[in-house]
């Protein structure tokens, strides 16, 4: 474990209550790969590897996309590049996959929830899943990414998602309640100011 950005992630780990087992199995299988791992952001070094995913959050509730390989309706997210943190990872891929304006919460990088499964190509994603803030703008991904891209409310969510996620999208729901007031703000400015509207 010589990488530093590992203290972050490592710090951001120890501060999560899990929402269930599988967060807490996921929180326990996340140490002790990370241990043992030379190069844990690395998706190349080894088939278990760190990821970072993005729940995005505004006044229409959170954004979904269908996954081009696995066909199932999730966040935001991907690889770690090289010197690349994991909340900017999260970032980037959000970003990258939305076509939207985002942000961190003014907080800095929330992690919201981890979750250890199967990627593709044989691999196992040790998902660093955290809470972006997000302009109220239809989605635009760039050619390339999935187009099937939505902000769901709440309950649509919780219908559309892959069934895992269930448990971390009512936690991202009780903290947006927890932070409306501040957190609409900013998305609201972030939308009148995005590039092309008025």
């Amino acid at each position: 474990m010589t990488d530093a950005r590992l203290g972050e992630v490592l710090s951001g780990v120890d501060s999560i209550v899990p929402v269930d087992d599988r967060e807490a199995v996921s929180i326990a299988r996340l140490r002790i790969e990370v241990a043992r791992l030379r190069r844990p952001f690395d998706e190349h070094a080894d088939d278990v590897h760190l990821t970072a995913s993005a729940f995005v959050l505004g006044t229409r509730g959170t954004v979904l996309h269908k996954h081009r390989r696995l066909g199932i309706w999730v966040q935001p997210g991907g690889h770690v590049d090289e010197g690349e943190s994991a909340p900017q990872a999260a970032l980037r891929e959000a970003t990258e996959e939305t076509g939207l304006s985002l942000c961190h919460p003014p907080e800095g990088p929330t992690l919201l929830n981890v979750d250890v499964h199967p990627g593709p190509k044989g691999h196992t994603h040790l998902d660093l899943r955290y809470v972006l803030l997000g302009s109220d703008s239809d989605p635009d991904p760039p050619p390339g990414e999935s187009q099937e891209v939505r902000w769901c409310s709440f309950p649509e969510a919780d219908a559309l998602a892959e069934p895992t996620l269930r448990a971390a999208l009512r936690r991202l729901e009780e903290t947006w309640e927890i932070h409306e007031v501040s957190w609409r703000a900013i998305v609201e400015e972030m939308t009148i100011t995005e590039p092309g509207t008025r």
